[in-house]
Formats: structure tokens, sequence, C-alpha cells
């Protein structure tokens, strides 16, 4: 069971790599970096049940979890109506819920997360 084209760039967004493009062409193809190379390599070759995992789990939650952080925004503007208040971490919230599961699904593929969700070589300061 191979996944779709679209599926294929879900993995590569949610794991953090750029855009893929349409092949490899020049420096800029994923064969000339190890782990973008090891992420193809890994979803060529998932088993089915692999692919399931991958499939059912994480891209259906991935997919519920991206669409609802916009969605937060609905309620931005109200801090609290009768007896509900709004959390004003909400969309922080959201946004960590949802790169928890986008590191769990780099964690299941066994791959480095990409540079889009802070892996590669980055620098960080901690004050």
């Amino acid at each position: 069971m191979a996944f779709t084209d679209a599926q294929l760039t879900d993995i590569r967004r949610f794991c953090g790599y750029p855009a893929f493009g349409v092949g490899a062409s020049g420096f800029s193809s994923w064969r000339f970096f190890e782990t973008y190379g090891l992420l193809e390599y890994r979803m060529a070759n998932l088993s089915a049940a692999e692919t399931a995992v991958v499939t059912t789990t994480y891209l259906a939650n991935l997919y519920t979890l991206e669409s609802a952080i916009p969605g937060a925004s609905a309620n931005l503007d109200t801090e609290s109506a009768a007896v509900w208040k709004h959390n004003p971490k909400e969309v922080a919230d959201r946004a960590n819920l949802f790169s928890y599961w986008r590191r769990e699904l780099c964690s299941f593929l066994g791959v480095p997360t990409g540079p889009g969700l802070g892996g590669g070589n980055t620098i960080r300061m901690v004050v």
C-alpha cells in the first residue's frame, strides 16, 4: 500500500521538510541531504501495516489539529460571555499540540524533524 502524492506532500510538510517540487534536479534535490533521503526512503519502504498507522492515526489527527488552529481565531475577540471564559492561550495550546503530533510522526518514521519543525542545523539561545 503506497501513499498518494498528496499524502507524501503532507508527510513531508508535517515533518517540517520543505516542498519537494516536481522531481530531483540539480543540487536542490533531497538526494543531496541525508535526512531528506532518509525520509523519502522510509516513506517508500513502509509495510502495509505501518502505512496504515501513518494514514489512519497520524495524518487523520494532524489534519484535524491543523484545521483547528485557524478555527480558534473565532474566539479571539471575546474574553468572556456569561459563564464562558476564553482560554487566552488557546491558539498557542493548539499549535503546541499540533507540533507535538508532528514530532510523534517523525519519531514513528524514525527521521529527525525537518527545518520547519525546529530540526536540522539550527542555533537556539536559551536565556
